[in-house]
Protein backbone atom coordinates (compact mmCIF):
# COMPACT_ATOMS: atom_id res chain seq x y z
CA UNK A 1 0.00 0.00 0.00
CA UNK A 2 1.05 3.52 -0.67
CA UNK A 3 2.45 6.05 2.27
CA UNK A 4 -0.49 7.00 3.97
CA UNK A 5 -1.13 11.07 4.05
CA UNK A 6 0.00 13.56 5.99
CA UNK A 7 -1.95 16.06 7.84
CA UNK A 8 -1.30 19.63 9.32
CA UNK A 9 -0.26 19.87 13.51
CA UNK A 10 -3.63 20.16 15.45
CA UNK A 11 -5.68 17.85 12.61
CA UNK A 12 -8.39 15.91 14.81
CA UNK A 13 -8.22 12.39 14.15
CA UNK A 14 -11.49 10.63 15.81
CA UNK A 15 -14.07 7.75 16.16
CA UNK A 16 -17.68 7.76 15.68
CA UNK A 17 -20.80 6.16 17.29
CA UNK A 18 -24.75 6.69 17.90
CA UNK A 19 -26.94 6.37 20.32
CA UNK A 20 -29.73 3.66 19.25
CA UNK A 21 -26.83 1.69 17.29
CA UNK A 22 -24.58 0.71 20.16
CA UNK A 23 -25.83 1.70 23.69
CA UNK A 24 -28.90 -0.99 24.64
CA UNK A 25 -30.47 -0.73 27.73
CA UNK A 26 -33.55 0.66 25.81
CA UNK A 27 -35.75 0.36 29.29
CA UNK A 28 -33.50 1.43 31.74
CA UNK A 29 -33.27 4.07 34.28
CA UNK A 30 -36.11 6.60 32.93
CA UNK A 31 -35.25 6.15 29.00
CA UNK A 32 -38.58 6.36 27.20
CA UNK A 33 -39.44 5.24 23.87
CA UNK A 34 -38.23 6.44 20.74
CA UNK A 35 -39.36 6.41 17.23
CA UNK A 36 -36.60 3.81 16.67
CA UNK A 37 -37.82 1.74 19.25
CA UNK A 38 -41.54 1.68 18.00
CA UNK A 39 -40.18 0.90 14.43
CA UNK A 40 -37.73 -2.39 15.01
CA UNK A 41 -40.47 -3.70 16.90
CA UNK A 42 -42.69 -3.40 14.39
CA UNK A 43 -42.67 -6.94 12.54
CA UNK A 44 -41.30 -6.41 8.71
CA UNK A 45 -39.38 -3.14 9.45
CA UNK A 46 -35.53 -4.58 10.00
CA UNK A 47 -33.63 -7.28 8.80
CA UNK A 48 -34.68 -10.56 11.23
CA UNK A 49 -36.58 -7.95 13.34
CA UNK A 50 -33.54 -6.87 14.94
CA UNK A 51 -34.20 -4.07 17.26
CA UNK A 52 -31.84 -1.95 19.29
CA UNK A 53 -32.69 -3.03 22.58
CA UNK A 54 -29.18 -4.22 23.57
CA UNK A 55 -27.60 -3.78 20.35
CA UNK A 56 -23.54 -3.20 21.96
CA UNK A 57 -24.66 -2.79 25.71
CA UNK A 58 -22.41 0.22 25.31
CA UNK A 59 -24.44 2.02 28.27
CA UNK A 60 -22.81 -0.42 30.93
CA UNK A 61 -20.09 -1.44 28.85
CA UNK A 62 -18.28 2.43 28.35
CA UNK A 63 -15.14 2.07 30.19
CA UNK A 64 -14.10 -0.94 27.98
CA UNK A 65 -15.33 0.99 24.94
CA UNK A 66 -13.24 4.22 25.85
CA UNK A 67 -10.24 2.09 26.67
CA UNK A 68 -10.55 1.01 22.76
CA UNK A 69 -10.63 4.65 22.00
CA UNK A 70 -7.32 5.41 24.34
CA UNK A 71 -5.71 2.63 22.76
CA UNK A 72 -6.68 3.41 19.46
CA UNK A 73 -4.98 6.99 20.06
CA UNK A 74 -7.86 9.00 18.90
CA UNK A 75 -7.91 12.90 19.59
CA UNK A 76 -11.89 12.92 19.75
CA UNK A 77 -14.86 10.86 19.97
CA UNK A 78 -18.24 11.20 18.38
CA UNK A 79 -20.99 10.03 20.24
CA UNK A 80 -24.96 10.82 20.50
CA UNK A 81 -27.09 12.00 22.94
CA UNK A 82 -30.45 9.94 23.28
CA UNK A 83 -33.17 12.53 23.26
CA UNK A 84 -35.61 9.86 25.35
CA UNK A 85 -32.84 9.16 28.26
CA UNK A 86 -32.53 12.91 28.88
CA UNK A 87 -36.74 13.48 28.20
CA UNK A 88 -38.55 10.27 28.43
CA UNK A 89 -41.60 12.40 26.60
CA UNK A 90 -39.47 14.65 24.61
CA UNK A 91 -40.81 17.32 27.09
CA UNK A 92 -40.30 18.76 30.94
CA UNK A 93 -37.40 18.48 33.53
CA UNK A 94 -34.49 16.16 32.30
CA UNK A 95 -34.01 12.51 33.49
CA UNK A 96 -31.37 13.22 36.32
CA UNK A 97 -30.16 8.95 35.63
CA UNK A 98 -29.88 10.03 31.80
CA UNK A 99 -27.38 13.08 32.34
CA UNK A 100 -25.76 11.03 34.90
CA UNK A 101 -24.80 8.56 32.08
CA UNK A 102 -23.49 10.97 29.57
CA UNK A 103 -22.22 12.83 32.45
CA UNK A 104 -19.80 9.64 33.33
CA UNK A 105 -19.23 8.65 29.83
CA UNK A 106 -17.58 12.55 29.32
CA UNK A 107 -15.49 12.12 32.24
CA UNK A 108 -14.02 9.07 31.36
CA UNK A 109 -13.09 10.52 28.32
CA UNK A 110 -11.44 13.43 29.56
CA UNK A 111 -9.67 10.79 32.04
CA UNK A 112 -8.31 8.78 28.44
CA UNK A 113 -6.78 12.00 27.07
CA UNK A 114 -9.78 12.06 24.50
CA UNK A 115 -11.88 14.91 23.15
CA UNK A 116 -15.73 14.29 23.75
CA UNK A 117 -17.65 15.48 20.64
CA UNK A 118 -21.71 15.58 21.31
CA UNK A 119 -24.56 14.82 18.32
CA UNK A 120 -27.73 16.19 19.87
CA UNK A 121 -29.55 14.53 17.29
CA UNK A 122 -28.77 10.97 15.97
CA UNK A 123 -32.46 9.72 14.80
CA UNK A 124 -34.01 8.65 18.39
CA UNK A 125 -36.85 11.31 18.61
CA UNK A 126 -38.88 10.72 21.49
CA UNK A 127 -42.21 8.52 20.28
CA UNK A 128 -44.54 10.83 22.46
CA UNK A 129 -42.99 13.17 20.13
CA UNK A 130 -43.75 11.58 17.10
CA UNK A 131 -47.54 10.96 18.57
CA UNK A 132 -48.13 14.70 18.17
CA UNK A 133 -46.45 15.19 14.35
CA UNK A 134 -42.95 14.33 14.73
CA UNK A 135 -40.54 16.61 12.22
CA UNK A 136 -43.59 17.82 10.25
CA UNK A 137 -44.74 20.32 13.30
CA UNK A 138 -43.01 23.22 14.67
CA UNK A 139 -43.43 22.24 18.06
CA UNK A 140 -40.72 19.25 17.72
CA UNK A 141 -38.47 21.98 16.53
CA UNK A 142 -39.16 23.92 20.01
CA UNK A 143 -39.11 21.16 22.27
CA UNK A 144 -35.38 20.29 20.27
CA UNK A 145 -34.18 23.68 21.55
CA UNK A 146 -35.35 23.16 25.18
CA UNK A 147 -34.04 19.98 25.42
CA UNK A 148 -30.70 21.19 23.70
CA UNK A 149 -30.56 23.63 26.60
CA UNK A 150 -31.02 20.69 29.41
CA UNK A 151 -28.08 19.15 27.88
CA UNK A 152 -25.20 21.91 27.43
CA UNK A 153 -25.95 23.44 30.75
CA UNK A 154 -24.83 19.98 32.29
CA UNK A 155 -22.29 18.88 29.69
CA UNK A 156 -21.79 22.60 28.46
CA UNK A 157 -18.32 22.85 30.50
CA UNK A 158 -16.37 19.42 29.81
CA UNK A 159 -17.68 19.09 26.30
CA UNK A 160 -16.09 21.74 23.27
CA UNK A 161 -17.86 20.55 20.41
CA UNK A 162 -21.44 19.90 19.65
CA UNK A 163 -23.07 18.57 16.55
CA UNK A 164 -26.79 19.95 16.53
CA UNK A 165 -28.14 17.40 14.22
CA UNK A 166 -26.55 14.24 12.18
CA UNK A 167 -27.67 13.58 8.32
CA UNK A 168 -31.11 15.42 8.59
CA UNK A 169 -31.62 14.05 4.79
CA UNK A 170 -32.00 10.42 6.60
CA UNK A 171 -34.24 11.57 9.23
CA UNK A 172 -36.61 14.07 6.86
CA UNK A 173 -36.70 11.83 3.98
CA UNK A 174 -35.77 8.19 4.74
CA UNK A 175 -38.33 8.68 7.77
CA UNK A 176 -41.22 9.82 5.86
CA UNK A 177 -40.91 10.15 2.20
CA UNK A 178 -39.57 6.89 1.83
CA UNK A 179 -40.11 5.07 4.58
CA UNK A 180 -36.98 2.62 4.75
CA UNK A 181 -36.65 4.61 8.46
CA UNK A 182 -38.22 5.63 11.70
CA UNK A 183 -41.36 6.73 11.88
CA UNK A 184 -41.55 4.68 8.46
CA UNK A 185 -44.06 7.40 6.80
CA UNK A 186 -44.42 8.11 3.28
CA UNK A 187 -45.73 11.63 2.64
CA UNK A 188 -45.06 14.56 0.38
CA UNK A 189 -45.37 17.66 1.58
CA UNK A 190 -44.85 16.38 5.26
CA UNK A 191 -41.67 15.37 4.60
CA UNK A 192 -40.47 18.94 3.27
CA UNK A 193 -42.40 20.35 6.83
CA UNK A 194 -39.69 17.98 8.38
CA UNK A 195 -36.88 19.14 6.48
CA UNK A 196 -37.77 22.53 7.34
CA UNK A 197 -38.43 22.13 11.07
CA UNK A 198 -35.41 20.17 11.54
CA UNK A 199 -33.43 22.70 10.25
CA UNK A 200 -35.59 25.14 12.67
CA UNK A 201 -34.45 23.02 15.32
CA UNK A 202 -30.88 23.16 14.52
CA UNK A 203 -31.18 27.10 14.58
CA UNK A 204 -32.78 27.01 18.35
CA UNK A 205 -30.28 24.58 19.15
CA UNK A 206 -27.43 26.58 18.08
CA UNK A 207 -28.77 29.50 19.92
CA UNK A 208 -29.17 27.45 23.18
CA UNK A 209 -25.48 26.66 22.44
CA UNK A 210 -24.48 29.65 22.07
CA UNK A 211 -26.53 30.66 25.76
CA UNK A 212 -23.56 28.68 27.46
CA UNK A 213 -20.94 29.42 25.48
CA UNK A 214 -19.80 26.51 24.06
CA UNK A 215 -16.34 26.55 22.17
CA UNK A 216 -17.52 25.18 18.84
CA UNK A 217 -21.13 24.42 17.39
CA UNK A 218 -22.39 23.20 14.08
CA UNK A 219 -24.17 20.53 12.20
CA UNK A 220 -23.19 17.36 10.24
CA UNK A 221 -25.07 16.55 6.80
CA UNK A 222 -24.46 13.28 4.49
CA UNK A 223 -23.86 15.38 1.41
CA UNK A 224 -23.70 13.19 -1.61
CA UNK A 225 -21.64 13.51 -5.02
CA UNK A 226 -24.40 13.29 -7.62
CA UNK A 227 -23.25 12.66 -11.06
CA UNK A 228 -25.04 11.98 -14.27
CA UNK A 229 -25.28 9.05 -15.93
CA UNK A 230 -24.77 10.32 -19.42
CA UNK A 231 -24.03 13.84 -20.73
CA UNK A 232 -27.48 14.67 -22.08
CA UNK A 233 -29.22 17.89 -20.79
CA UNK A 234 -32.12 15.50 -19.74
CA UNK A 235 -29.34 13.56 -17.37
CA UNK A 236 -27.78 16.89 -16.77
CA UNK A 237 -31.19 18.87 -15.38
CA UNK A 238 -31.71 15.33 -13.25
CA UNK A 239 -28.51 15.60 -11.45
CA UNK A 240 -29.47 19.30 -10.04
CA UNK A 241 -32.62 17.69 -9.12
CA UNK A 242 -30.58 15.52 -7.07
CA UNK A 243 -28.37 17.87 -5.52
CA UNK A 244 -30.89 20.15 -4.45
CA UNK A 245 -33.26 17.27 -2.54
CA UNK A 246 -30.25 15.59 -1.15
CA UNK A 247 -27.69 18.87 -0.78
CA UNK A 248 -29.34 21.99 -1.45
CA UNK A 249 -32.27 21.77 0.95
CA UNK A 250 -29.65 22.34 3.73
CA UNK A 251 -26.91 23.96 2.25
CA UNK A 252 -28.50 27.33 0.80
CA UNK A 253 -30.56 28.33 4.13
CA UNK A 254 -27.72 27.09 6.40
CA UNK A 255 -24.63 28.47 4.05
CA UNK A 256 -26.23 31.33 2.04
CA UNK A 257 -29.40 32.48 3.91
CA UNK A 258 -31.47 31.26 1.26
CA UNK A 259 -33.81 28.35 0.18
CA UNK A 260 -32.71 26.39 -2.89
CA UNK A 261 -34.23 28.33 -6.16
CA UNK A 262 -34.33 24.98 -8.04
CA UNK A 263 -37.04 23.64 -5.42
CA UNK A 264 -40.08 24.57 -7.47
CA UNK A 265 -38.85 22.34 -10.30
CA UNK A 266 -37.65 19.53 -7.84
CA UNK A 267 -40.83 19.82 -5.85
CA UNK A 268 -43.22 21.28 -7.84
CA UNK A 269 -46.63 20.87 -6.18
CA UNK A 270 -45.73 20.13 -3.58
CA UNK A 271 -43.42 22.92 -2.56
CA UNK A 272 -45.83 25.27 -3.89
CA UNK A 273 -48.26 23.94 -1.30
CA UNK A 274 -46.11 24.80 1.78
CA UNK A 275 -47.40 26.53 4.57
CA UNK A 276 -44.57 25.90 7.15
CA UNK A 277 -42.27 28.44 6.70
CA UNK A 278 -42.58 31.63 8.89
CA UNK A 279 -40.72 34.63 8.76
CA UNK A 280 -37.64 35.21 10.11
CA UNK A 281 -36.63 31.33 9.88
CA UNK A 282 -34.08 31.96 7.46
CA UNK A 283 -32.00 34.15 9.85
CA UNK A 284 -32.30 31.63 12.64
CA UNK A 285 -31.19 28.23 10.53
CA UNK A 286 -28.57 30.84 8.96
CA UNK A 287 -26.55 31.79 12.27
CA UNK A 288 -22.93 31.33 11.38
CA UNK A 289 -21.50 28.06 12.33
CA UNK A 290 -18.40 26.88 13.77
CA UNK A 291 -17.74 24.41 11.87
CA UNK A 292 -19.76 21.90 9.01
CA UNK A 293 -19.76 18.18 9.71
CA UNK A 294 -19.28 16.09 6.18
CA UNK A 295 -20.00 12.30 6.10
CA UNK A 296 -19.56 10.77 3.13
CA UNK A 297 -19.62 7.39 1.60
CA UNK A 298 -20.21 7.12 -1.91
CA UNK A 299 -21.42 8.45 -4.92
CA UNK A 300 -24.68 8.09 -6.52
CA UNK A 301 -25.29 8.37 -10.34
CA UNK A 302 -28.84 9.65 -11.66
CA UNK A 303 -30.71 9.60 -15.19
CA UNK A 304 -33.81 11.31 -15.68
CA UNK A 305 -37.07 9.63 -15.23
CA UNK A 306 -40.99 10.19 -14.80
CA UNK A 307 -42.45 10.58 -11.96
CA UNK A 308 -42.96 7.72 -10.35
CA UNK A 309 -46.14 8.55 -9.27
CA UNK A 310 -48.40 11.13 -11.59
CA UNK A 311 -50.91 12.08 -9.11
CA UNK A 312 -49.12 15.35 -7.04
CA UNK A 313 -51.53 14.41 -3.85
CA UNK A 314 -50.20 11.27 -3.57
CA UNK A 315 -46.54 11.88 -4.61
CA UNK A 316 -43.38 11.26 -2.04
CA UNK A 317 -40.97 13.97 -1.57
CA UNK A 318 -38.21 11.53 -3.08
CA UNK A 319 -40.14 11.38 -6.43
CA UNK A 320 -38.18 13.87 -7.79
CA UNK A 321 -38.21 12.80 -11.98
CA UNK A 322 -34.76 10.38 -10.95
CA UNK A 323 -33.31 7.27 -11.00
CA UNK A 324 -29.97 6.43 -9.82
CA UNK A 325 -28.28 3.94 -11.79
CA UNK A 326 -25.35 1.80 -11.12
CA UNK A 327 -21.78 3.56 -10.84
CA UNK A 328 -19.34 1.92 -13.54
CA UNK A 329 -16.22 -0.31 -12.59
CA UNK A 330 -15.95 0.09 -8.79
CA UNK A 331 -15.59 -2.23 -6.16
CA UNK A 332 -18.86 -2.03 -3.89
CA UNK A 333 -18.83 -2.61 -0.52
CA UNK A 334 -21.11 -5.01 1.47
CA UNK A 335 -23.88 -2.10 1.26
CA UNK A 336 -23.80 -2.33 -2.17
CA UNK A 337 -21.70 0.96 -2.01
CA UNK A 338 -19.22 2.24 -5.24
CA UNK A 339 -15.43 3.00 -4.07
CA UNK A 340 -15.08 5.72 -5.67
CA UNK A 341 -12.61 8.22 -3.17
CA UNK A 342 -11.68 10.80 -5.95
CA UNK A 343 -15.90 11.67 -5.90
CA UNK A 344 -14.79 12.85 -2.18
CA UNK A 345 -11.96 15.45 -3.20
CA UNK A 346 -14.55 16.84 -6.10
CA UNK A 347 -17.18 16.89 -3.05
CA UNK A 348 -15.23 18.88 -0.90
CA UNK A 349 -13.61 21.36 -3.78
CA UNK A 350 -17.16 21.93 -5.08
CA UNK A 351 -18.72 22.92 -1.70
CA UNK A 352 -15.78 25.63 -1.82
CA UNK A 353 -16.05 26.51 -5.11
CA UNK A 354 -19.83 27.31 -4.38
CA UNK A 355 -20.04 28.78 -1.05
CA UNK A 356 -16.33 30.36 -1.15
CA UNK A 357 -16.40 32.31 2.18
CA UNK A 358 -19.15 31.32 3.47
CA UNK A 359 -18.36 28.40 4.24
CA UNK A 360 -16.97 27.34 7.42
CA UNK A 361 -13.79 24.64 8.41
CA UNK A 362 -15.21 21.21 8.10
CA UNK A 363 -15.02 18.11 9.78
CA UNK A 364 -15.40 14.65 8.35
CA UNK A 365 -17.40 13.35 10.48
CA UNK A 366 -18.28 9.74 9.29
CA UNK A 367 -16.49 8.17 6.86
CA UNK A 368 -16.15 4.22 6.69
CA UNK A 369 -17.25 0.96 4.84
CA UNK A 370 -19.24 -2.14 5.77
CA UNK A 371 -17.25 -5.19 4.58
CA UNK A 372 -17.93 -8.66 4.48
CA UNK A 373 -15.50 -9.66 8.04
CA UNK A 374 -14.84 -12.93 8.87
CA UNK A 375 -12.77 -14.21 11.88
CA UNK A 376 -9.55 -16.08 10.58
CA UNK A 377 -8.24 -19.38 11.98
CA UNK A 378 -5.87 -17.34 13.70
CA UNK A 379 -8.93 -15.86 15.56
CA UNK A 380 -8.41 -12.25 13.93
CA UNK A 381 -10.21 -10.36 11.33
CA UNK A 382 -8.27 -9.13 8.62
CA UNK A 383 -10.53 -6.78 6.85
CA UNK A 384 -8.10 -5.35 4.09
CA UNK A 385 -10.75 -3.77 1.98
CA UNK A 386 -12.09 -1.56 4.67
CA UNK A 387 -8.34 -0.52 5.30
CA UNK A 388 -7.76 0.06 1.46
CA UNK A 389 -11.00 2.21 1.40
CA UNK A 390 -9.74 4.50 4.58
CA UNK A 391 -7.10 4.72 2.97
CA UNK A 392 -8.05 5.91 -0.20
CA UNK A 393 -10.39 8.46 1.59
CA UNK A 394 -7.98 9.57 3.73
CA UNK A 395 -5.36 10.38 0.44
CA UNK A 396 -8.65 11.80 -1.34
CA UNK A 397 -9.40 14.53 1.40
CA UNK A 398 -5.44 15.35 2.02
CA UNK A 399 -6.09 15.76 -1.93
CA UNK A 400 -9.30 18.07 -1.08
CA UNK A 401 -6.98 20.32 1.61
CA UNK A 402 -4.32 20.73 -0.85
CA UNK A 403 -7.01 22.20 -3.30
CA UNK A 404 -7.67 24.97 -0.41
CA UNK A 405 -10.58 22.86 1.52
CA UNK A 406 -10.43 23.85 5.28
CA UNK A 407 -10.26 20.45 6.86
CA UNK A 408 -10.09 20.28 10.85
CA UNK A 409 -10.39 16.87 11.48
CA UNK A 410 -11.56 13.39 10.22
CA UNK A 411 -13.80 10.46 12.30
CA UNK A 412 -13.98 7.12 11.30
CA UNK A 413 -17.37 4.83 11.12
CA UNK A 414 -17.90 3.36 13.24
CA UNK A 415 -15.81 2.59 16.67
CA UNK A 416 -17.99 -0.69 16.81
CA UNK A 417 -19.80 -2.68 14.82
CA UNK A 418 -23.71 -1.46 15.76
CA UNK A 419 -27.19 -1.32 15.17
CA UNK A 420 -27.26 -0.62 11.20
CA UNK A 421 -30.71 0.89 11.52
CA UNK A 422 -33.42 -1.37 9.32
CA UNK A 423 -30.56 -3.55 8.13
CA UNK A 424 -30.23 -4.48 11.75
CA UNK A 425 -27.23 -6.92 12.18
CA UNK A 426 -26.40 -7.98 8.96
CA UNK A 427 -23.76 -4.62 7.95
CA UNK A 428 -20.85 -4.60 9.77
CA UNK A 429 -18.78 -1.34 9.51
CA UNK A 430 -16.66 -1.05 12.56
CA UNK A 431 -13.06 -1.26 13.44
CA UNK A 432 -13.92 -3.41 16.23
CA UNK A 433 -16.01 -6.48 15.75
CA UNK A 434 -18.72 -7.31 18.31
CA UNK A 435 -19.86 -10.89 18.94
CA UNK A 436 -23.38 -9.90 20.25
CA UNK A 437 -23.68 -12.92 21.39
CA UNK A 438 -20.95 -12.89 24.04
CA UNK A 439 -20.51 -9.06 23.73
CA UNK A 440 -16.69 -9.25 23.34
CA UNK A 441 -15.10 -6.97 21.40
CA UNK A 442 -12.10 -7.82 18.68
CA UNK A 443 -10.22 -5.34 17.03
CA UNK A 444 -10.10 -5.55 13.63
CA UNK A 445 -6.82 -4.95 11.40
CA UNK A 446 -8.29 -1.88 10.25
CA UNK A 447 -7.95 -0.54 14.10
CA UNK A 448 -4.49 -1.18 14.30
CA UNK A 449 -4.02 0.17 10.81
CA UNK A 450 -5.98 3.61 11.87
CA UNK A 451 -3.69 3.48 15.42
CA UNK A 452 -0.47 3.21 13.40
CA UNK A 453 -1.63 6.18 11.33
CA UNK A 454 -2.49 8.54 14.56
CA UNK A 455 0.67 7.44 15.96
CA UNK A 456 2.64 8.30 12.78
CA UNK A 457 1.22 11.45 12.48
CA UNK A 458 2.10 12.43 16.15
CA UNK A 459 5.54 11.48 15.41
CA UNK A 460 5.26 8.68 18.08
CA UNK A 461 6.86 5.03 17.64
CA UNK A 462 4.48 2.99 15.96
CA UNK A 463 3.01 0.40 18.55
CA UNK A 464 3.74 -3.54 18.38
CA UNK A 465 1.39 -5.28 18.03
Amino acid sequence: MPESPTFPDGFVFGAATASYQIEGAATEDGRGPSIWDTYSHTPGRTQEGDTGDVACDHYHRYPEDVALLRDLGVDSYRFSIAWPRIQPTGAGPANQKGLDFYSRLVDELLEAGIEPAATLYHWDLPQALEDRGGWRVRETAERFGEYTALVADHLADRVPRWITLNEPWCSAFLGYSVGRHAPGAQEGTGALAAAHHLLVGHGLAMRALRAVGVREAGITLNLDRNLPATDTPADRAAVVRADTQHNLVWTEPLLAGRYPTTEQETWGELIAAEDFRREGDLELIGAPLDFLGVNYYRPIVVADAPHREPDPARRVATDNRYEERPYPNARRTAMGWPVAPDTFTDLLTSLKSHYGTALPPLHITENGSAEHDEIASDGAVHDTDRITYLHTHLTALRAAMDAGVDVRGYYVWSLLDNFEWALGYAKRFGLVRVDYATQRRIPKDSYHWYRDLIAAHRGRPRARR
